[in-house]
């Protein structure tokens, strides 16, 4: 069984290049799992740079939904993989599933469950949004009180657990 780690913290934080460059560190080939969807000129852009910014040892997997299904196939043959990030998941569960908040914690609980499977380490990127303002709309009240359940039930399982702040790890867990 491999390691899960989280790697949380706020946006632009310095996170996924932690991440990134703790799964580099491993000898082999390495999977880049996105959740994110390019559907603007803006994220096209930023999807363009995180490319250019992983070598050839690196493969990718585009999946905004189905991270229990599609993820345990293709980190097959992999000696670590980046999944970056749950905070989109959760926007795109959200879409998916509209109001329907025990189905999006559903998928939730199963991928968690799967990622116990994995024979490979797993870095696992997410926002911290739970440091802010209470927000003003009940849509993203919801999400950050999703988001936060999420984040609990990833670091609960997580083998290993971080927090970045202004580009600096600090270790949560163990």
């Amino acid at each position: 069984m491999g390691r899960l780690v989280l790697i949380t913290g706020g946006a632009r934080s310095g996170k996924s290049g932690y991440a990134q460059k703790r799964v580099e560190a491993y000898p082999g080939n390495l999977l880049y799992v996105a959740t994110a969807e390019a559907r603007d000129e803006e994220m096209a852009a930023r999807v363009a740079q995180h490319r250019s910014e992983r070598g050839a040892r690196w493969s990718s997997l585009e999946e905004p939904l189905l991270l229990a299904e599609r993820l345990p196939l293709a980190a097959r043959g992999c000696a670590a993989v980046l999944l970056d990030c749950l905070t989109l998941w959760l926007s795109n569960l959200m879409e998916a599933h509209g109001a329907n908040d025990a189905a999006i914690m559903a998928a939730v609980d199963a991928l968690v469950t799967r990622l116990r499977d994995l024979d490979v380490d797993l870095y696992v990127v997410s926002n911290e949004l739970g440091s802010g303002v209470v927000p003003e709309n009940r849509l993203a009240r919801r999400f950050r009180d999703l988001h936060g359940l999420l984040n609990q039930k990833f670091a609960q399982a997580a083998d290993e657990a971080w927090l970045v702040v202004a580009g600096l790890p600090l270790k949560l867990k163990p």
